[in-house]
């Protein structure tokens, strides 16, 4: 919905532009009718699946069409104007686009982490543009942040699951509710113990590495949002180690991605997870040392 002031503002200037003065309450008020009422009629692009849209005219196979379409959101099949796109597939594009800006830009709500009962630090990261421009300082956490782990954590627990951000707050937001209270039960159905789990924010993968040595936890997981795509923004991915330390080959994790409604459904996953967590204790191992 446009603002008044700002709608006023824009009125205003292009009236200015064409040499008229002010703009009276009657006419603002006429033009913003006219625009709240051109709102309500505008559909919700995002809101179409794109994977059952058809915008190619007279498919040859439209059976076959369909069938690649329902394998893969990709744009398939978007048909053309000349040598461009239709307007509807580049609207869709570009709402697609700021989803994904709005997912590594915004932050995880408090209200969320109140919520799960999950406490709050953060890297050496000062702002988002740091972390997204300073990858190092999101695997570090300054002194005092490592004494606020050491005090509110379980020490040297069987397992220590933790949440970032990482680089999309939307993936959390929308699966941190299922998956983690899946985890949790199922590794507690094993008879496994689990640590104080918590929030780092503006948080790398590697950041895990300094947690599991904080802690002295045998096998570390964290749950960190994956960077965003055109297809979706809410995936997210389960980093684990077996004894991670800082300076670790990459080769030692083990990873589960793809977490998401539309891939790895979130309870599922977390069962999953569990899972393999559960076999990292019993072989004393992860990444390509651990077969799965």
């Amino acid at each position: 919905m446009v603002k008044e002031d700002d709608l006023r503002k824009i009125v205003e200037q292009v009236l200015h532009e064409m040499g008229y003065s002010s703009l009276s309450d009657k006419a603002l008020e006429t033009i913003k009718d006219a625009v709240i009422e051109r709102e309500e009629e505008i559909p919700d692009i995002t809101a179409v699946d794109i994977r059952k849209q058809v915008l190619v005219p007279n498919p040859e196979n439209l059976e076959a069409l369909l069938k690649l379409k329902s394998k893969t959101p990709a744009r398939i099949g978007v048909w053309r104007s000349g040598p461009r796109y239709k307007t509807e597939t580049l609207l869709r594009f570009r709402a697609d686009h700021a989803v994904a800006m709005d997912a590594v830009f915004t932050d995880v709500s408090e209200e969320l982490l109140k919520e799960m009962n999950l406490f709050s630090v953060k890297t050496m990261c000062r702002n988002k543009d740091e972390f997204l421009t300073r990858p190092d300082l999101g695997r570090k956490f300054d002194d005092e942040t490592i004494k606020i782990i050491k005090e509110k954590c379980k020490p040297n627990p069987q397992v220590q699951i933790y949440v970032s951000d990482g680089l999309s707050s939307t993936a959390i937001e929308a699966n941190i509710k299922d998956v983690l209270p899946a985890i949790i039960q199922g590794l507690e159905s094993y008879g496994i113990n689990v640590g104080t789990p918590f929030f780092v924010k503006y948080g790398r993968v590697p950041a895990m590495d300094v947690i599991s040595e904080i802690t002295g936890a045998e096998v570390t997981c964290v749950l960190i949002g994956e960077r965003p795509g055109l297809a979706t923004a809410e995936s997210m991915s389960a980093y684990m180690a077996y004894r991670a330390t800082v300076n670790m080959p990459e080769a030692r994790r083990t990873v589960v991605s793809n977490i998401h409604r539309g891939g790895t459904p979130p309870v599922e996953a977390g069962a999953h997870i569990a899972e393999i967590i559960k076999l990292m204790l019993e072989k004393k191992a992860s990444g390509i040392d651990l077969k799965l």
